[in-house]
């Protein structure tokens, strides 16, 4: 079941937020990929692309745990459990919104050429961590 995310955890969030995530790959063994994160409602957000292993892993088992600490306040952090699932809806418009909260520019600079991106949406069932509650 979702829970909330309390909004001292939507403040880290929707600064500039560096989340560790892991998925599961086929043999189930967990995968550590760093991440920029967001937050939407009580659904945590990251943005990637087609063709890695996170929507893969995703898509096969949808468990993922993300970790995120406080920029601000080391001390602070959270670990997210929840359920992911992938959508394209939006997702040119979110590495754009990224890019200028976490490089300070209008447009992701980094895309491919041909690239697919793809926003990967969290909801919660469990947080834990110190400092923000």
């Amino acid at each position: 079941m979702a829970v909330k995310i309390p909004q001292a955890l939507k403040k880290i969030l929707e600064d500039k937020a560096y989340g560790h995530v892991v998925t599961f790959n086929p043999a189930g063994r967990p995968e550590l990929t760093m991440v920029w994160m967001d937050v939407d409602g009580d659904e945590l957000l990251f943005n990637t692309a087609e063709g890695r292993r996170k929507p893969d892993n995703i898509r096969r088992n949808p468990r993922v745990i993300v970790s995120v600490q406080d920029r601000n306040n080391p001390q602070t952090y959270a670990v997210f459990h929840g359920k992911a699932r992938v959508t394209d809806e939006g997702a040119d418009a979110h590495i754009d919104k990224l890019a200028k909260r976490f490089l300070g520019v209008e447009k992701y600079p980094y895309r491919q050429p041909n690239e697919k991106r793809v926003i990967v949406r969290i909801g919660v069932e469990r947080i834990s961590g110190y400092g923000w509650s």
